[in-house]
């Protein structure tokens, strides 16, 4: 299809009288709405498969673990939870709004949202954002990336079959026409991607004052820590796990391991161990491993490789025809030097050897820089590593475990400053799409006149007092 600027412009339109009808008002509605883009899910499970093997090499576990089992679990939060969520709630007024009682807050829709996603995780990053504004009771606009053909393809066909364009409409293209979505005037605005970017959608949105939410990577990436006293074999198959997971095209991915200076030769050799574990002796030659997008991100992957060249303990080789690069281990790397000073998402791993006992000093390096999206720690000492993950600043983490803070159940997925801004999944997402509007109730009798003028004079003096009582 050939995208115009009047084509985006007339679908932005048809969305926006769709939901000035009222319609998405209705909260078993919002269920309906979920529960066919569950059962969407599971109709296409083998094309949705298939079509992140044709774009990323996923295989069908990790195709299932990532984008679909992980869209369903979101979709079953929402419903199980939507009534409770968009009740009005109920604040008692205070003695200062008398004789008004009660005070409702209304969660509402902001109305029709941009969705803007990446290619990484096609339909989590997609869907599992499209399910919170279906939740909040928004129309959408879907843009998705064009890195990913073969699944935009498949989203689009998927969400046309179940929603009418004026209520859902899934945009394919590239950048340019990105543009014309965000010259557009929306009421919200998601983005899942990089800070340079998120900074391009910020400015556009600043011209509307379109609220904003963020989802990035960091810019300086995702550390992993790990402790003399960790358990080296146990955080290494985590590592390697995660490592691999994508070839390291993940927005909460360890960009570098600080390994106490102690351990680091025996954890290299067990994270060696445990990639040849996992995926054999050369993942090349195993049809599990996921690709890189394309041939720049490919090229990217192997140019900054060859920098370190001789520094590299595991891996270091690639096909470009293929688009895969082997999981690799560079070894030592120093704390300021360039791959660590920003995001790499690839399969490479710096490793930055540090005294144990200078940790604090490890941290507060980490701290200048920009936040990142996820911070993972490997100790036996728990009341450290709860201080540490108290004063940080990141988005979320582990102890002693990798990724799955974003599986919880309930608990928000955010970032903060360059790794990003707002929350989703479950009831953080319905928080996301909807505002807040509270609204006061009053009555025309046992009105008290304290906030009325005048104030001056002997009969008035009992307004100041009972204001002074009242607002304490």
């Amino acid at each position: 299809m050939e995208y115009t600027p009047e084509l985006i412009q007339n679908i932005v339109g048809g969305q926006r009288t769709f939901f000035r009808g009222g319609t998405t008002l209705d909260v078993d509605w919002r269920i309906t709405q979920l529960k066919r883009l569950k059962v969407q899910m599971s109709i296409y499970e083998k094309e949705i498969t298939k079509a992140l093997k044709e774009d990323l090499g996923r295989s069908e576990a990790e195709a299932f673990f990532c984008d679909i089992g992980t869209v369903i679990l979101e979709i079953n939060e929402m419903i199980d939870g939507l009534k409770r969520w968009a009740k009005p709630d109920l604040l008692f007024s205070g003695l200062t709004c008398f004789p008004s009682i009660f005070t409702k807050v209304y969660h509402k829709p902001y109305g029709v949202a941009l969705i803007i996603s990446p290619f990484n995780f096609p339909f989590t990053l997609t869907f599992g954002v499209l399910a919170a504004s279906i939740a909040g009771g928004n129309t959408a606009v879907i843009k998705t990336s064009s890195k990913a053909p073969h699944c935009t393809d498949l989203m689009m066909k998927m969400i046309s079959e179940i929603y009418p364009e004026e209520y859902i409409t899934v945009i394919g293209g590239g950048h340019d026409v990105a543009d014309m979505c965000l010259d557009q005037r929306f009421d919200k605005i998601f983005y899942t991607g990089s800070p340079a970017v998120a900074k391009h959608v910020m400015a556009k949105a600043a011209e509307n004052l379109t609220p904003v939410a963020l989802e990035l990577g960091g810019e300086t990436g995702n550390w992993c820590i790990v402790r003399k006293d960790a358990d080296l074999k146990d955080a290494a198959r985590k590592i390697a796990f995660f490592k691999l997971c994508n070839s390291g095209q993940i927005c909460i991915n360890i960009n570098q391991v600080a390994v106490a200076e102690e351990v680091a030769e025996p954890f290299i050799e067990e994270l060696k161990a445990a990639f040849i574990n996992q995926i054999g002796d050369d993942a090349l030659l195993n049809p599990e491993y996921p690709r890189l997008i394309s041939g720049g991100a490919f090229r990217k992957c192997s140019d900054e490789a060859d920098e370190y060249r001789n520094r590299i303990v595991f891996g270091g080789e690639g096909d470009l025809v293929q688009l895969r690069y082997q999981p690799t281990i560079i070894y030592p790397v120093g704390v300021d030097e360039p791959i660590v000073q920003h995001e790499l998402f690839s399969p490479l791993l710096p490793v930055v050897p540090f005294p144990d006992s200078n940790v604090d000093d490890l941290l507060d390096i980490i701290a200048d820089r920009e936040h990142g999206l996820a911070l993972y720690l490997f100790t036996k000492d728990i009341k450290w590593a709860n201080k540490v993950m108290e004063t940080q600043q990141f988005g979320g983490g582990c102890i002693n475990e990798v990724c799955l803070h974003m599986m919880v159940k309930g608990a928000p997925f955010n970032g903060t400053g360059h790794s990003g801004m707002g929350a989703y999944h479950g009831k953080w997402g319905f928080r996301e799409f909807t505002h807040p509007c509270t609204v006061l109730r009053g009555y025309t009798k046992f009105n008290l006149p304290l906030r009325e003028h005048p104030y001056s004079g002997e009969k008035n003096a009992y307004k100041m007092m009972a204001l002074r009582l009242f607002e304490r």
